[in-house]
């Protein structure tokens, strides 16, 4: 079945895009934070017919400088988004249920 899928061409695409997009992005782009990589990756995924391809490349060429930063420096905001994820769990639990003062004592106590 997946040689057939594989012989239409824009499903031949999608294979071939995903395929990169994990093996060439995440392995040696981001694992390795091999920048010069991200350019040519980028490129293909604009010049494909597959609409979420392109759609994904337009919106990381926007934010460009960002996600070159996130590539280069080494320094991560990852322990700022986990005490906002945090923040926003206790919040969603509590919706309707209780006032601010006990989220914010929920918060602080931080069990």
């Amino acid at each position: 079945m997946l040689e057939i899928l594989r012989g239409d061409a824009a499903v031949g695409s999608i294979w071939n895009l995903a395929r990169s997009y994990v093996t060439i992005t995440y392995v040696t782009i981001i694992r390795e934070r091999m920048v010069d990589k991200l350019d040519s990756w980028l490129n293909s995924c604009s010049g494909s017919e597959v609409e979420g391809f392109d759609t994904f490349a337009t919106g990381l060429r926007q934010d460009y400088a960002a996600v070159r930063a996130a590539l280069t420096e080494p320094w991560s905001n990852g322990q700022a988004e986990g005490q906002i994820n945090r923040l926003l769990v206790h919040k969603r639990q509590m919706y309707g249920r209780a006032s601010f003062n006990l989220l914010r004592k929920r918060v602080l106590y931080r069990a």
